[in-house]
């Protein structure tokens, strides 16, 4: 699975987060490639919820 496919999946628009929020995004994307997906979604959980509210796909 591949870090865009993991948002989508979270609810989250890869492309709106990476424009609005680029150095996040890149942080992100570097971390998911270090980890399991679901230890990501652990570490993240919070923060996930929040930007799943920001970028939210329609």
């Amino acid at each position: 699975m591949t870090f865009n496919e993991y948002l989508t999946r979270k609810k989250i628009s890869p492309d709106q987060f990476q424009q609005a929020e680029p150095v996040r995004y890149i942080e992100w994307q570097r971390e998911f490639a270090e980890m399991h997906p679901e230890s990501f979604t652990i570490q993240k959980k919070f923060l996930l919820n929040d930007t799943r509210r920001k970028y939210l796909v329609r």
